[in-house]
């Protein structure tokens, strides 16, 4: 009997899910707990396993739409029961959310088949812009085999169509500019490069970075203060030991644990920065739950490393690492992406100088770290006398909500965290 699929549920809040990407197409063979789809929510972005061995038999909700949790997406048949020669075409949801009804299974039609019957066919399997394309470069659509799911002729379809028309002028008369090759949004079909005057859809996941980026502006009162802090001491000792470290416990030393450890002991000291407003009352968090900000291919996720408090520098590295993967690999639990207390977030990676990143709802500030880079500095020896000497520079930037961190408060936390930083002594395993 066939197992069905269906949509999980990814935690207490979440009700729905958008189907972002098969992994396996109707008749493969699937293993248990071997990815299967891939969906994004409101919460965090994940590949869904198989929840049987067996031949995925069909699929019933196709790629971009967004249904009910429990809601059942395919089925998978054990192997050995016999499946239907042609599994039927997916349902397929608009971006406006309108149900298509589903081109009926393939039969056998009579040669001759109407023109009115074969113009219907190309537009049941293709979508407007798919159809503009074709009606702006004198293409027949019924020259083109389809890859999407049902036999769907895509964008991808057409641009790769019109590209090998302008490589083999004999295959075709139609004058055409060569077609980029195909990209993947990361969080859904792979996307062509875009064609001058496209309007696509935004993925899921950009919809929500848009909305909380705007909801985060409406609602603090931003200001930041940026802070060069002499990294030399940290750089040589990560220099001298990331080799003996990554033998030891396995894991890369990066410098991020040092940003995290240096904001951790400043926030002890400085719980308002910690604190979240809630109505008219500041809620002053137990433990420190520290966001780590993770750019993806497809965009931005800031998985939380809870009670960092409570973790020592390996600890932290660790936990670091395995967030990070897990985040780009969509293997994070929507708890994972849940109930930071302070967040960080690094530019620098791109070789930003500085940034000045927007406060991550519902924390009160956010850390921006800028590139590390070497530059001519004075420097005062215990004599009080001068040298200029090659050091190793970083900008932090503390973006905070003025409603409840004054600006003097913001800068002796900053100034903390220089400090700790500057003079760093904690052995790092």
């Amino acid at each position: 009997m066939p197992t069905d699929i269906v949509m999980p549920q990814m935690g207490e809040s979440i009700f729905e899910g958008t189907i972002t990407k098969w992994l396996k197409k109707p008749g493969d063979k699937v293993q248990r707990d071997e990815p299967l789809f891939e969906i994004s929510t409101d919460k965090v972005d994940a590949e869904i396993p198989a929840p049987a061995a067996g031949i995925l038999q069909d699929i019933k909700v196709a790629e971009g739409a967004t249904v009910q949790v429990n809601t059942v997406v395919g089925t998978i048949s054990a192997e050995g029961e016999s499946v239907a020669a042609k599994p039927a075409p997916a349902t397929a949801v608009k971006p406006e959310s309108a149900p298509v009804k589903p081109p009926a299974p393939a039969e056998s039609k009579p040669a001759a088949q109407s023109s009115q019957e074969e113009a219907e066919e190309d537009h049941a399997r293709s979508s407007p812009l798919v159809r503009k394309i074709a009606r702006e470069h004198n293409v027949d659509l019924g020259q083109l085999s389809g890859t999407g799911l049902g036999g769907r002729i895509t964008k991808q379809d057409i641009t790769a169509f019109l590209e090998r028309s302008q490589a083999s002028p004999a295959a075709s008369t139609i004058p055409s500019a060569p077609a980029p090759p195909a990209k993947s949004d990361g969080a859904g079909a792979p996307v062509s490069a875009s064609i001058p005057g496209d309007l696509v859809p935004m993925t899921q996941m950009r919809k929500i970075i848009a909305q909380r980026m705007i909801e985060s502006r409406r609602t603090s009162a931003h200001v930041h203060c940026m802070f060069e802090v002499d990294l030399t001491r940290i750089v040589h000792l990560r220099n001298k030991t990331k080799s003996a470290f990554e033998k030891r416990h396995g894991v890369r030393l990066t410098f991020m644990p040092f940003f995290a450890r240096a904001v951790i002991i400043t926030l002890q000291q400085f719980p308002i920065v910690n604190a979240s407003i809630e109505g008219e009352s500041i809620h002053y968090h137990r433990h420190i739950n520290v966001g780590i900000a993770v750019a993806l291919d497809w965009g931005l996720i800031v998985p939380v490393l809870k009670n960092a408090d409570e973790l020592n520098f390996l600890g932290l590295q660790r936990g670091i690492s395995d967030l990070g993967e897990r985040a780009r690999g969509k293997k994070l639990k929507p708890e994972e992406v849940e109930g930071s207390t302070f967040t960080i977030t690094n530019p620098g990676q791109f070789g930003a100088v500085f940034g000045l990143p927007i406060i991550n709802q519902p924390n009160s500030a956010i850390l921006g770290v800028g590139g590390i880079t070497k530059s001519p500095v004075v420097v005062t020896d215990e004599d009080g006398n001068d040298s200029i000497a090659i050091r190793s520079l970083v900008h932090l930037t503390l973006g905070y909500d003025h409603r409840l961190i004054d600006g003097a408060v913001a800068d002796q936390f900053m100034a903390q965290v220089k400090k700790t930083l500057e003079n760093w002594s904690e052995e790092v395993g």
